[in-house]
Parts: C-alpha cells; sequence; structure tokens
C-alpha cells in the first residue's frame, strides 16, 4: 500500500511522501495567487472555489485571506456558504460543509492529527479524520474544530470554543471542550439579542 493510499484511508501515513507533495504542491501554489485577488475580484473567487475544491454549490463568499494545507481541494461546500477572513483548514483530510453555514473569522478546521506515542510522532507520521457540518450551522469567530468532529445542522457554536466531540442538530455550544449550553428554542424567535425583540414585521 502507498504512501498516499494510506492517506486517504485514515491511516497512519508520512506526509512528506514525495507522491504525496507532487499532488498537493500545485494547489499550494494556486491558493498564493488566490489571496492575491482583489476584494472586488467575485469572478476570480467563484472561479477558484470551483476549480479547486472538491466540490461547491453556488453564492458561496469567502473573505481573503484563506488558508488551507491542500488550498481547499479536500473541501465541500454546499451552496450558500460564507466565510469570514482568515478561514484556515488542515485539509489533508475530507471537511464537509452544509448550505448556508456561516464562518467568523479566524476559524479553524484540522482533519489531520499526530499519534500521541512519541516515536511515531518523531518520524512526522499523521493521520487524517473527516469533518463535518451540518446545513445552517453558524461557527463562531475563533472556533477551533479538531479532527473526526460531526456538528448538527442548525448549531450554533460560540466564539473561541475548541469543539472536540461531536455537537448534536438545533444546540448552543460553547466552551473549551465545547459543550451544549441549551437547545435552539421559541425565545431566539423572540430575541436577538439579551431583551431586545426582533422585530418580524420589517425583516
Amino acid at each position: 500500500m502507498t504512501e498516499y493510499e494510506r492517506m486517504v484511508q485514515g491511516l497512519i501515513y508520512d506526509p512528506a511522501d514525495a507522491q504525496i507533495m507532487a499532488e498537493q504542491t500545485p494547489f499550494m501554489d494556486k491558493l498564493w495567487a488566490f489571496n492575491q485577488l482583489r476584494p472586488t475580484d467575485t469572478e476570480g473567487k467563484q472561479k477558484y472555489m470551483h476549480e479547486v475544491f472538491a466540490s461547491c454549490g453556488e453564492g458561496c463568499y469567502i473573505e481573503l485571506p484563506f488558508r488551507a494545507n491542500w488550498g481547499g481541494h479536500h473541501l465541500h461546500f454546499g451552496s450558500g456558504v460564507y466565510a469570514n477572513a482568515n478561514l484556515t483548514l488542515v485539509d489533508d483530510g475530507h471537511i464537509f460543509v452544509g448550505d448556508k453555514v456561516m464562518f467568523g473569522p479566524n476559524v479553524t478546521i484540522s482533519t489531520a492529527n499526530h499519534p500521541i506515542d512519541p516515536q511515531l510522532r518523531s518520524r512526522g507520521l499523521q493521520y487524517n479524520k473527516d469533518v463535518y457540518i451540518g446545513e445552517n450551522a453558524w461557527i463562531c469567530a475563533g472556533v477551533i474544530i479538531v479532527p473526526g468532529v460531526h456538528i448538527g445542522k442548525n448549531t450554533v457554536i460560540g466564539a473561541g470554543s475548541v469543539v472536540t466531540r461531536d455537537i448534536p442538530d438545533n444546540v448552543v455550544a460553547v466552551g473549551n471542550p465545547c459543550r451544549v449550553l441549551r437547545e435552539v428554542s421559541e425565545r431566539d424567535r423572540t430575541y436577538f439579542f439579551r431583551e431586545e425583540r426582533i422585530d418580524w414585521e420589517n425583516l
């Protein structure tokens, strides 16, 4: 079994393998060019996302800079995804993002991990576990998501949280490690911030 085959199967492998580097390096160059685009170059952004990402729906937007080990080549965007500045992906494994997901600034999603065993780690070996984010989730500023995590649809991950395990649908979750604080409720249809009411008639 080649190191590339080990990589795609989620096994421990050598990321510095020549075959892997030969495939990865061109995406790094493409990403560098992507980050030089002007903020108004929406056409250039769309072209990059649809050519480089594993999949990308319609109406997606990324605020540059964007960082990714494979340039987003293992990133799957649904439709209407919004990513604020400094979205950072360790996308050696795959990252699946549902429709209408929102990312605040400085979010980090990692699919790659290193063995705890010091002998293996000293050899620079790693393994990858895919990350899944359900539709209409909101990942707030400064969140860190670690390998293998599933986040449910309509869920809000509070700013600065470190998500180390799965989070279900329709909840607000916060903290380090991130835990469910409460369910999304009817109160959220009445108030948008503390005691400030939503003016539904004018929205």
